[in-house]
């Protein structure tokens, strides 16, 4: 791993760049009907992982480019989810996550998405995080709520998605909030 990988470890959890032999895994989770109903990209084969994660950028914090991150089982090293992570600009990211059905409501999506935006924050020193969630996806918009992202707008038919216009609900929080919320939850 280069000195410039995102390395983020958690009481529960390991996250790292996903590489091709996390393809199986990831393909496992990802082609699941229930995980992949709010997602753009739904892979079919082996084949369309691997065309996915080559296409990813190697290095983590270069403007316009996704970095992906694999959310894995600290003791287990099984993989069961993963957070993608838009560097939009020099300031402003864009994160978006998915979680294996039978990890969902146990807290790992939270813990994971939690420590990407501290170091996004703490470590990367970026201004704004932002979220884009289809407003059906309620687990995923009650985690941003709960973690302290706004809800900033809701556009109207915005996104072509699964060969039909749809909604669109856009989270964000601002690096300096960010650190004054969970400031205040260690002293709850």
């Amino acid at each position: 791993m280069s000195a410039n990988e995102i390395l983020i470890s958690t009481r529960r959890l390991t996250l790292r760049v996903i590489e091709l032999t996390d393809s199986a895994s990831m393909l496992k989770y990802r082609s699941n009907p229930i995980v992949s109903q709010y997602q753009n990209w739904k892979p079919h084969t082996l084949q369309d992982v691997d065309d996915f994660i080559s296409k990813l950028s190697d290095l983590p914090n270069i403007p316009d480019t996704w970095h992906q991150l694999g959310i894995f089982i600290k003791e287990s090293n099984e993989l069961i989810g993963d957070i993608g992570i838009h560097f939009i600009d020099n300031s402003q990211v864009e994160i978006g996550f998915t979680l294996s059905l039978e990890y969902q409501g146990k807290g790992f999506a939270t813990e994971a998405v939690v420590e990407v935006i501290n170091y996004l924050f703490f470590n990367l020193k970026k201004h704004r995080v932002v979220a884009s969630v289809d407003p059906r996806n309620i687990k995923s918009m009650a985690l941003l709520g709960k973690i302290g992202l706004r809800k900033e707008a809701h556009f109207r038919k915005s996104i072509w998605f699964n060969e039909q216009w749809a909604d669109d609900v856009v989270f964000a929080i601002l690096g300096e909030l960010w650190k004054v919320y969970h400031i205040a939850l260690l002293y709850e």
